[in-house]
């Protein structure tokens, strides 16, 4: 499935609009994930995956990933690229930059998922407690709703933020590297959208 979507938009593609035989200038990469981002674009798309694919597949190697592997990782950092192009900021970090960072997430998130003991859903120890009361559910809900409803209040930037860090439970040092920013303005914009949440929303989060 990962695979599919970036074979299907690298090979279904007509290359007439980039083709040095239509005696038009190649576009650079930032040109090029600006057109994926706003029009998803699939010709930019290919070139950026033929000009990315070797050479993310020859940085997998070289952290000692098999060649399927690195296939497979290749396919699913360009599939990032896809869907969350509209996130790169060209004022944060270069094109390159920011599709390795994301290639580096990729290895460190499956070094972390093979590390991770399997686990018996019959232990006690994990076993959920008791149902909560239904007054308990219901408040749960309520809050729940008044938060989404206060999220979608802050700015775009401070609600992607929360939405990573609170939603996705992504750490501010992950969130600085997907997103190309420096760890202190991750760390300060979450704090102002923090606090402006709790204004909003008008109780402790």
């Amino acid at each position: 499935m990962l695979a599919g979507v970036a074979v299907e938009a690298l090979h279904n593609v007509n290359q007439t609009r980039y083709s040095p035989r239509a005696m038009q200038p190649q576009p650079s990469l930032t040109d090029l994930i600006s057109d994926v981002a706003n029009r998803r674009d699939r010709e930019a798309f290919a070139l950026l995956f033929d000009h990315f694919a070797p050479r993310l597949k020859s940085y997998f190697f070289k952290l000692g990933v098999s060649d399927q592997a690195a296939e497979d990782f290749v396919q699913e950092v360009m599939l990032t690229v896809w869907r969350k192009a509209e996130l790169f900021d060209s004022a944060q970090a270069g094109v390159s930059t920011w599709i390795f960072t994301i290639a580096r997430n990729k290895r460190i998130d499956a070094i972390r998922r093979e590390r991770r003991p399997e686990i018996d859903p019959e232990d006690p120890a994990i076993k959920g407690d008791e149902d909560p009361a239904p007054d308990d559910v219901v408040h749960a809900s309520q809050m729940g709703d008044r938060v989404r409803s206060a999220v979608a209040e802050l700015p775009a930037a401070q609600a992607e933020l929360v939405r990573m860090s609170y939603f996705e439970d992504k750490s501010h040092t992950v969130i600085a590297e997907e997103l190309g920013l420096p760890l202190g303005t991750v760390k300060s914009r979450i704090r102002l959208a923090v606090q402006r949440l709790r204004g909003l929303v008008g109780e402790t989060i």
